[in-house]
Parts: C-alpha cells; sequence; structure tokens
C-alpha cells in the first residue's frame, strides 16, 4: 500500500475564496468521510457479526487503523484542502481483504 505526502491541495478561485471567509471544510467534515469510508468497506457490518462470534478480519482493522490515521493526518492540515475527499488522501482497501 502506497501513501502519498499531503501538502494541501490545489483549489479553484470559488474554493479559495470560501476557504478565506472561514467556510472551507472542517475536522467534522473529515469525521464523516472517514465513517462514509469505513462504511463503504464493511467494517461496521464486520463488528456486528463480530458480537455474534465472527472475528473481523486482520485486514480490515488494519484498514479501519488506517482510515483513522489519515483522518488524523488530514484534521492536522492548515488550511484543509478543499479536496480532501479525493482517493490521494486515503487509504484503500484491497479487494481480496474483503472476502
Amino acid at each position: 500500500m502506497k501513501f502519498r505526502v499531503i501538502e494541501g491541495g490545489l483549489s479553484s478561485a470559488g474554493e479559495r475564496d470560501r476557504q478565506a471567509s472561514g467556510r472551507g471544510p472542517g475536522r467534522e467534515d473529515i469525521r464523516r468521510e472517514a465513517a462514509r469510508r469505513l462504511s463503504a468497506s464493511g467494517y461496521h457490518r464486520s463488528r456486528i457479526m463480530e458480537a455474534a462470534g465472527v472475528p473481523i478480519s486482520p485486514a480490515l482493522q488494519y484498514f479501519a487503523m488506517q482510515i483513522d490515521f489519515a483522518a488524523d493526518a488530514i484534521c492536522r492540515l492548515d488550511p484543509i484542502p478543499a479536496d480532501f475527499r479525493s482517493d490521494l488522501y486515503w487509504p484503500k482497501l484491497d479487494d481480496a481483504a474483503t472476502a
């Protein structure tokens, strides 16, 4: 798995205006994106199944840890890039890990 160095984002004039006025993305936006990505991965379903005795795959546990790390890293950026939802900033779950 490859990670990219996050240096901020290139933004359009409209996005720069929004950021200058204080309406740029915030930490809660980052956390919502992280939760969306975890949910799409099937992590929450696996947590429910874990209560029934079916263990979560190590790959899925590791992916959840990576998502949390990426969210923390993006939250520390100043300013938070307007394109923070881009796949460039987030880890990708290997398709074989969910099988």
